[in-house]
């Protein structure tokens, strides 16, 4: 619990005013042009707490593991509050750009902090006892619930934002499914086994379900802290295509020669099927072509494109099986990084 820690998150008022849509503003109570906020809500440098999360130390200079969707507000200021109350400038390093994680550093560390031990997430079986710990609703620091492992490899799909702050829809898989109770605020804590090893990172709760809470993999965390050591960044794989599932409802109402792999396929005019200049592009893939297997593997709901780049890095080559209409073709595709 030592390593546990809380990251608040605030804006100047300025910032908030800039946001406000300007719809919104004759709801809100400005005089004067200005955003007015009682004075106990602002700190002596002109802060504005607006939301908070949890976070954990996982190495002793300081390099703290959390949520994405935390840390999502590049213009918003993180403080790490640790077990004691004590109050440290936090500093982002990382966001990676698919999976909900992101990697923070506290700023003028003076000596060595706690730690949590990570685990290795693909050896948890269903009915493991975990732990989940983390700043509940942002008011109750150190909470800790228990419960099993009730679910794996599960998928969701979960409400976050983009890098301008607009709301988006993100698939999330591979996730640990607990019952063990996750609130607001517990997202970015550990969830750990009973030997006190992290397996997952909090992440997700369904509204309206009881005992339904998701946890992201820690074996995607060592994967993002080897890459930061390594590069400076986290690097991950791009393909550069996107696509929809086949199954028996979409072979039979588009007429496919099969029930099974991914149709590439574009969003809209705007949102190509296949990004220019990306490794997709210079295999030549088409627009309606479908993969029915990479390396190997049968392309499914269960197994996707995006469920294979997970275990690959840039470099990796793709051996790919393709339906193009009745025709079948093959490609080598060399994933470069997604920028």
């Amino acid at each position: 619990m030592p390593a546990v820690v809380s990251i608040s998150i605030s804006k100047s008022l300025k910032s908030i005013e800039k946001e406000i849509p300007p719809d919104m503003v004759p709801f809100l109570p400005f005089q004067n042009g200005h955003l007015q906020v009682p004075n106990e809500m602002i700190d002596k440098k002109g802060m504005i707490k607006i939301g908070g999360g949890s976070g954990f130390i996982v190495d002793k200079t300081g390099i703290i593991v959390t949520n994405k969707h935390v840390v999502a507000d590049k213009n918003a200021e993180y403080a790490i509050i640790n077990s004691k109350g004590e109050k440290m400038q936090g500093e982002i390093l990382a966001r990676d750009p698919i999976d909900d994680v992101a990697i923070l550093r506290i700023q003028d560390v003076k000596s060595e902090l706690p730690t949590v031990k990570l685990g290795d997430s693909s050896e948890v079986d269903l009915g493991t006892n975990v732990l989940a710990i983390g700043n509940a609703l942002g008011i109750f620091q150190n909470t800790v619930s228990s419960g099993i492992i009730s679910g794996l490899a599960r998928s969701i799909r979960a409400q976050t934002e983009t890098d301008d702050q607009k709301p988006s829809m993100q698939e999330l898989r591979g996730l640990l499914q607990t019952d063990a109770a996750i609130n607001p605020g517990n997202s970015g804590g550990p969830l750990v086994d009973f030997n006190g090893n992290a397996i997952g990172i909090n992440a997700a709760i369904v509204f309206g379900a009881q005992n339904l809470g998701f946890a992201i993999p820690i074996n995607y965390v060592k994967r993002d802290l080897e890459d930061l050591s390594r590069h400076g960044r986290i690097r991950r794989p791009l393909l550069g295509l996107r696509y929809m599932m086949v199954d028996d409802n979409l072979k039979e109402k588009m007429n496919l020669p099969v029930d099974y792999g991914a149709m590439i396929v574009g969003h809209a005019p705007q949102i190509p099927a296949i990004i220019k200049g990306s490794p997709a592009d210079k295999a030549k893939l088409k627009e309606r072509d479908i993969i029915t297997e990479c390396n190997g593997e049968k392309l499914s709901d269960t197994k996707t494109i995006q469920d294979i780049l997970e275990a690959k890095t840039v470099g990796d080559i793709l051996d790919l099986n393709i339906m193009r209409g009745n025709k079948k073709i093959k490609a080598k595709v060399t994933l470069s990084e997604r920028k």
